[in-house]
């Protein structure tokens, strides 16, 4: 059985409850855009995702097919199952807020990834003390050996996708980039929707 396509829309955020054994498919629509991804243990939002302990956990700075994902109790939450989209995500950069904006020159509001995470989690009733570090798929933070990053387009094609399985019931919520001052969404700074889908055990 699969579950109908959910958009996540351009600048906005969306999340879903996901039980173990199910996986999402995080679709990167338009190839361009970055999706800041959170998972909270369903039941207790104190226990999340952590880049930190999963770096130490995948021996990897980044995630690959086949690792595992850990919370800030080090227990399992997601595994990667497949990814079509060149495997480049970032594990390392804060989600955008409007103190990023402000120093990047924006003047007023500006859409952030921070506060789309806490409008997702308030449509499902939820709510989180902090915003962790997210996974941010499809991200292109290339870093040299003196410890420099850069800030490039994502390397992804229209339409490629990564699936993400839970390894406990969990909540998960993404962001649509709403990053238009550097070009991160694209040579063409444009946050555009993407799109996720719940499978379950018989269709992965």
């Amino acid at each position: 059985m699969t579950d109908a396509t959910v958009t996540i829309p351009a600048r906005k955020g969306k999340a879903a409850r996901l039980p173990a054994g199910r996986a999402i498919k995080v679709i990167n629509t338009p190839g361009t855009q970055v999706v800041d991804t959170w998972a909270f243990v369903d039941g207790d939002m104190t226990e999340f995702m952590s880049m930190e302990h999963s770096r130490a956990a995948m021996n990897r700075l980044t995630p690959k097919i086949g690792d595992t994902l850990v919370t800030n109790r080090r227990r399992p939450i997601l595994s990667v199952v497949d990814d079509t989209s060149g495997e480049v995500h970032d594990t390392f950069i804060a989600a955008c807020d409007r103190w990023r904006y402000e120093g990047l020159g924006v003047e007023g509001f500006h859409d952030s990834c921070q506060d789309n995470l806490h409008a997702a989690l308030a449509e499902l009733g939820l709510a989180a003390t902090e915003t962790p570090s997210p996974l941010n798929l499809f991200m292109n933070i290339p870093w040299d050996l003196a410890g420099r990053i850069d800030w490039k387009p994502p390397v992804s094609e229209p339409g490629s996708y990564i699936l993400l399985k839970a390894e406990r019931d969990c909540i998960v919520a993404f962001s649509s980039c709403p990053q238009d001052i550097i070009p991160i969404n694209g040579v063409g700074c444009t946050p555009q929707a993407a799109h996720f889908v719940v499978l379950d055990g018989a269709a992965f």
